[in-house]
């Protein structure tokens, strides 16, 4: 049984306006529209797990870099589509060592994505596009790294109650992360 995740189900994107990703549709938090139509993330999931079987976060990791940065779905949207996925039998999920899970494409999900070879082409068009406009701009690894951070200081701040001691190591730990940054 899959967890329903809270959430609107609208994709983020770090695009402002202007930049031609879905500039019809209406406007979700920061005034950012989606960066996908309904349903189009699943096309991207199914072709990059056509590639090579990954986990959850890989698949985040491959969008962003594929959108030069432009994009990283959310956890939150993310596992729910793999979650749809395997419902609609396109994908299985294993356990590898690790016990994560690993997805792999199935011969539907090959046969689905071929089947709407023209929506998989507009995606990916899309993708490029956010790519090349983002062109030198911020590097994906550091806005993953940077997302990575948020959410780890926001699980371990939703943990009741921090001691004082863990309060201390996690101020210690972000004033000592900028003192680096400040070097470089």
């Amino acid at each position: 049984m899959h967890r329903k995740l809270r959430g609107s189900g609208h994709h983020r994107a770090r695009l402002g306006a202007g930049h031609g990703w879905d500039e019809d549709e209406p406007r979700g938090h920061g005034g950012r529209g989606r960066s996908f139509e309904y349903g189009k993330l699943r096309f991207v999931v199914l072709q990059l797990l056509g590639e090579k079987p990954s986990h959850g976060y890989q698949l985040i990791k491959a969008i962003e870099d594929k959108s030069g940065g432009a994009y990283a779905p959310s956890p939150g949207v993310v596992y729910p589509t793999l979650a749809l996925l395997e419902d609609l039998g396109y994908i299985v999920a294993g356990a590898n060592d690790d016990n994560r899970k690993l997805y792999k494409i199935s011969a539907s999900g090959r046969k689905y994505l071929l089947e709407n070879k023209a929506v998989v082409e507009h995606v990916n068009a899309r993708l490029s596009d956010a790519a090349a406009a983002r062109g030198a701009g911020e590097a994906p690894q550091i806005i993953r790294a940077m997302h990575n951070l948020k959410m780890a200081l926001r699980l371990k701040l939703e943990e009741q109650p921090l001691t004082a001691a863990q309060i201390q190591a996690i101020a210690a730990a972000l004033d000592g992360a900028a003192a680096t940054l400040e070097r470089i």
